[in-house]
């Protein structure tokens, strides 16, 4: 039995978390006949852990956020959405939150101030820590919830997240739901400490462990905490202790637990004892709790028939193709002018003046921060420093350590965090120290940046900035051409500009973009002196998607992006050929109208990238325009590439593995082919 305290408590409160607890574990138990019956596909019961969730989420101000985890039913009942809007979530139906394309509690509903898990476990602490800058930044005196379970707090996201929740004094409960098993894997298989409060000191932050059973003490346990933190922002860890009494989904089963804690823990059932502990105080009787459970019964039962009875879903495939990105509203006036092509929108005035590759970087920066009050920018080293390319040197002047802000070394919390913002309507910029580093982030990205949209109609507002290639004799981790590792993902925008006037304009565009946007930047170009070029002094932007006729020839063409145009340009006045050089500035998506007038106009065709051959854009790319153009071409598709092997750091071996002088090679073969 367990001990409740319900020291200053009204009967209404009381009775109000029962009825709270009492919902979910009703909606669990009809969830379990239907699984039986073939009704539902599959289930993950939180039976046993309820007290959590429901505790929790009464205990918060209801536009504070939370982000739960499977078992987790009793944070969206207790943010009062029906039966019935679940039930056509878990069923894959159009009218659920994700329009039938994810399953359970894969989805958020920024209505209700929730944010839904991914099943890559630790991944929402990040995006929890963004959501909390937020709250920080707009001084809203709010506080935000992410759970974990013990096998999830495995993860690294959990020691970044943490990290930086601590080290920007963030107003945000790291929950762990310690129910003893990750799956099947005992906490003794997991962690050595014998209790994550121990973390706290680590963490430099308050920890607390609970009962996670007792209702009452979880509710008066987060409204004393949430008050303090609204006073006096900070993270803080708590630990539930609970357990799960089903397996980890309902066909895993159960045998490997033993079956006498089944017995010590049947005997603290979270609901059962609280009832009786209600029914001790007189707060409830018999007829009450019928009355209760008929009303909830009633509710269910008709949810589930209206939604078994809706029809399935009818596949669109243009509709599903057009709902992957947010659509950009962009001025209709145009105008070309010296090397812009397309100006989507207008400088205020035309006054030029020659900026190297960096510098207009920097400015299209500068000007976005001006231009956008909620964007927060994010990195090592890029405060003070300035940034390891100094493209931010003097921001953090300007725009105030709020929104320019260092980071520890941990990419994937604040990939995250950028999403966290997004969620609250900001902007944010992520930069890379190197593009070579993002792999450590990767998850994020492809998982929740990309998807997110798709998923449940929420914009991941964030430019990830990289810097990016080789050239620069810095070896195989800080030259790495890692572009095509995301052309793969649907969601995702990828942009990668080869000159100053194009850098500008295309930054711009991504900042102003609601969708992720991956910005490469080769380091070669930074500080070109022959690259410069006169470039509008005002903001201005391109249109994202949009390639750009470098020179014009009719003898063939050159499909390519970066550092490769200018390679590509050196190379034909040498050889005194006349390409059509194409510059496709955005490599997802790419302008397969601009490539295929190109190919009708030639005949010929060479794609040219500075990435390894095999597996680069360019394989996408011979191959869309063999099959569309198949019979306008006088010629196989060639591709030019650099070597298949990792960049090497000696600057001899470096030259050769780059692909310059084998597109000399190329040319030749392809114009006399």
């Amino acid at each position: 039995m367990l001990s409740f305290n319900r020291k200053q408590y009204s009967n209404e409160t009381l009775l109000n978390l029962y009825r709270a607890i009492v919902k979910p574990r009703m909606i669990e138990e009809k969830m379990l006949i239907l699984l039986r019956q073939g009704k539902v596909s599959k289930w993950f019961s939180g039976i046993g852990q309820e007290a959590i969730s429901v505790g929790l989420t009464a205990a918060l101000e209801k536009d504070e956020y939370i982000l739960p985890l499977h078992r987790n039913l009793g944070v969206f009942t207790g943010r009062d959405i029906s039966f019935s809007k679940l039930f056509s979530q878990w069923q894959g139906k159009f009218d659920g939150f994700s329009k039938g394309r994810e399953r359970s509690f894969h989805f958020g509903t920024n209505e209700h101030h929730i944010v839904g898990m991914i099943s890559h476990l630790g991944a929402m602490l990040g995006v929890a820590d963004g959501i909390a800058l937020a709250n920080l930044l707009k001084d809203e005196k709010k506080l935000t919830v992410v759970f974990s379970g013990d096998g999830g707090a495995s993860e690294g996201d959990f020691h970044e997240a943490l990290n930086t929740a601590a080290v920007w004094e963030l107003p945000v409960i790291f929950l762990i739901e310690n129910n003893g098993y990750g799956l099947s894997t005992p906490s003794s298989d997991q962690f050595k400490f014998k209790s994550f409060t121990d973390k706290g000191i680590g963490y430099g932050m308050e920890a607390y462990k609970i009962d996670g059973n007792n209702l009452l003490e979880v509710y008066d346990t987060v409204r004393n905490l949430g008050n303090s933190i609204r006073s006096k922002p900070r993270p803080i860890i708590l630990e539930c202790m609970t357990f799960r009494m089903r397996g980890h989904e309902e066909a895993s089963g159960t045998k490997y637990v033993p079956q006498d804690l089944f017995e010590l823990w049947g005997k603290k059932d979270p609901v059962s004892n609280y009832e009786q502990f209600l029914l001790d105080e007189g707060v409830l009787n018999p007829t009450l709790i019928e009355s209760i459970r008929a009303e909830f019964k009633k509710e269910i039962d008709a949810g589930v028939e209206e939604v078994l009875n809706k029809p399935e879903i009818t596949p669109n495939t243009d509709y599903e193709l057009n709902d992957v990105y947010k659509a950009v509203e962009l001025p209709s006036v145009t105008k070309t002018y010296k090397n812009l092509h397309d100006v989507v929108v207008l400088p205020a005035s035309e006054n030029i003046s020659k900026k190297r590759y960096v510098d207009a970087i920097s400015d299209g920066l500068r000007q976005a921060m001006e231009k956008h009050p909620e964007l927060v920018l994010m990195g090592q080293d890029i405060a003070e420093y300035g940034g390891v390319f100094k493209i931010t040197q003097g921001f953090l002047e300007q725009f105030g350590k709020g929104r320019v802000r260092n980071t520890p070394l941990c990419e994937s919390a604040i990939l995250g965090a950028g999403y966290g913002l997004s969620i609250k309507g900001m902007k944010a910029m992520v930069e890379m120290q190197f593009a070579d580093f993002v792999s450590v982030g990767f998850n994020q990205i492809v998982n929740n940046l990309a998807k997110s949209y798709y998923r449940w109609g929420q914009v991941a507002d964030v430019v990830v900035r990289m810097p990016t290639d080789a050239g620069v004799g810095a070896g195989p981790f800080h030259s790495q051409s890692n572009e095509a590792w995301f052309f793969h993902v649907p969601g995702l925008k990828i942009v990668y500009p080869a000159t100053p006037s194009d850098a500008k304009g295309l930054l711009t565009a991504a900042i102003n973009d609601p969708n992720p946007v991956l910005f490469f930047e080769h380091k070669v170009l930074y500080r070109m002196v022959e690259l410069e070029e006169e470039v509008y002094d005002d903001y201005y932007m391109l249109e994202i998607g949009k390639a750009k006729t470098v020179k014009s020839g009719s003898e063939l063409s050159i499909i390519t992006y970066g550092a490769a145009v200018h390679w590509a340009v050196a190379a034909c006045q040498e050889m005194q050929i006349e390409a059509d050089i194409i510059d496709l500035r955005t490599l997802l998506p790419w302008d397969k109208e601009a490539v295929e007038n190109s190919v009708k106009k030639t005949g010929k065709v060479l794609v040219l990238h500075e990435d390894t051959l095999t597996g680069g854009i360019g394989a996408e790319i011979a191959a869309y325009i063999s099959e569309h153009c198949f019979t306008h071409l006088d010629a196989p598709v060639m591709r030019v590439g650099s070597l298949d092997t990792p960049v090497p750091f000696n600057l001899d071996l470096e030259e050769n593995f780059l692909p310059k002088q084998r597109l000399r090679e190329a040319l030749y073969k392809l114009s006399n082919y």
